[in-house]
């Protein structure tokens, strides 16, 4: 008969092992607090499944950065065998001719790229401004006069005009397109014809109204308060003033070409066929007047007074007339639109001609504009029949880019404005 005490065995539960929670653990306790109990064995219930204790800690653990963050979440299977037929890869495209932008230079490389000639021209443009002041000064007693110097300063500012454009035309950046700037910076050589049309409007303007105010001003028993009634000028004056005046603008004429491109902007079809120089509104009125002034010493006081007033207001009425035409012309190059020049086929009679093609079956869209003084565009968007026999797309095209050109443009070596035509073509089926 065993004499030593054992202690009970009784069931628990481990709270270290959630999914066994129904199984008994056997646990041998000691039976005092005597020096044995070193020597008795501790023994635990054998655990079926290997879980391992962890130890809860309440202090939180840093957040992980996210790595993924910024990156595309798109398709993950992009290389698999599947994908390559779904996710088909563009074609390579080749990279386009033009630059993005083109360097505009500076007015030190400008100054530093003019040649002798471009210099010796700009130096005689100056000159023009002097003869020009030099008519204003003199035409104290002679309104006539007044509006002439202002004519000398319009031509004398379009000869500059013309130095300058010729001076860019040594940079690339002038002529050559560009991404930023698609058909160069010749557009600029419209908005200073637009700025000249303004000025000479407003100078016609400020003439006219001169005019009204001097002969309105000591009428009836008012009594003006600056009355400078305008004394007769000279008869040296009268005529040193006209002859350089003429001498000038026919040299600017001749030899600077100054307005050639104003002059074909506007178009006018009656004086056309009267010379380089006459052909010109600009030059027109400025010979024109600064010949009859030649006329203004040899008439009487009376006659000379209706005479300077009568011319006054003819040539405030042309410098008017001259800025609304060229305004109206550059305004239309500006806003991306042409107008066809009289005596010329007209935009109806070119599409109806395309229309009679037997290639085409109708015309869908047509944009005709002007870019600038030397340029148009023309996008013909157009449908025809696939089922034609024989029908071959680039001679058509061509055909029709060749038509554009000859009814509009005047042909090749008439001098006229250069086309540029893209032509779309759609197939039309039944």
């Amino acid at each position: 008969m065993n004499t030593g005490r054992t202690d009970l065995v009784s069931p628990v539960f481990s709270l270290s092992t959630p999914a066994d929670a129904y199984s008994p653990a056997t646990v041998i306790s000691e039976p005092d607090e005597s020096s044995e109990k070193d020597d008795e064995p501790t023994t635990t219930a054998a655990n079926p499944f290997n879980f391992t204790t962890q130890q809860y800690s309440a202090t939180l653990s840093p957040a992980k950065p996210d790595i993924n963050v910024g990156k595309r979440r798109g398709h993950k299977y992009k290389h698999s065998s599947v994908s390559h037929q779904i996710f088909i890869e563009p074609a390579p495209r080749a990279p386009l001719q033009l630059p993005a932008s083109l360097p505009v230079p500076t007015r030190n490389e400008v100054q530093h790229s003019m040649t002798s000639n471009q210099k010796a021209r700009l130096a005689w443009c100056f000159c023009h401004f002097l003869i020009a002041a030099y008519v204003q000064w003199s035409a104290s007693g002679s309104l006539a006069m007044t509006a002439l110097s202002r004519l000398l300063f319009f031509d004398a500012a379009g000869a500059i005009a013309c130095v300058l454009v010729e001076t860019m035309g040594n940079f690339e950046v002038w002529k050559r397109s560009s991404v930023k700037h698609p058909f160069g910076l010749e557009r600029l050589d419209v908005l200073v014809g637009f700025g000249l049309a303004v000025f000479i409007g407003f100078m016609g303007l400020d003439v006219l109204s001169h005019g009204i105010q001097h002969s309105l001003e000591n009428l009836g028993s008012h009594v003006a308060h600056s009355p400078h009634a305008h004394r007769r000028i000279s008869a040296g004056s009268v005529d040193v003033a006209a002859l350089l005046a003429i001498v000038v603008t026919l040299i600017s004429a001749l030899v600077l070409k100054n307005h050639a491109r104003i002059g074909k902007a506007m178009r006018i079809e009656f004086i056309s066929c009267w010379g380089a120089v006459l052909s010109n509104p600009s030059h027109l009125i400025t010979l024109s007047c600064s010949t009859l002034l030649l006329l203004l010493p040899l008439l009487s006081i009376q006659a000379y007074h209706w005479f300077d007033a009568a011319m006054s207001f003819f040539i405030a009425v042309a410098m008017i007339g001259l800025g609304v035409r060229l305004g109206t012309s550059l305004s239309s190059i500006l806003l991306m639109s042409y107008s066809a020049p009289a005596g010329s086929a007209s935009i109806k009679d070119v599409i109806s001609e395309i229309e009679t093609d037997k290639s085409v079956s109708a015309v869908q869209d047509a944009k005709f504009w002007q870019v600038h003084y030397g340029l148009c565009m023309a996008n013909l968007t157009l449908r025809y029949r696939a089922g034609d026999y024989g029908f071959d797309l680039a001679k058509t095209r061509e055909r029709i880019t060749s038509l554009v050109r000859n009814r509009l443009g005047g042909g090749y070596g008439s001098g006229g404005l250069k086309w540029e035509v893209s032509v779309q073509l759609i197939s039309e089926r039944d």
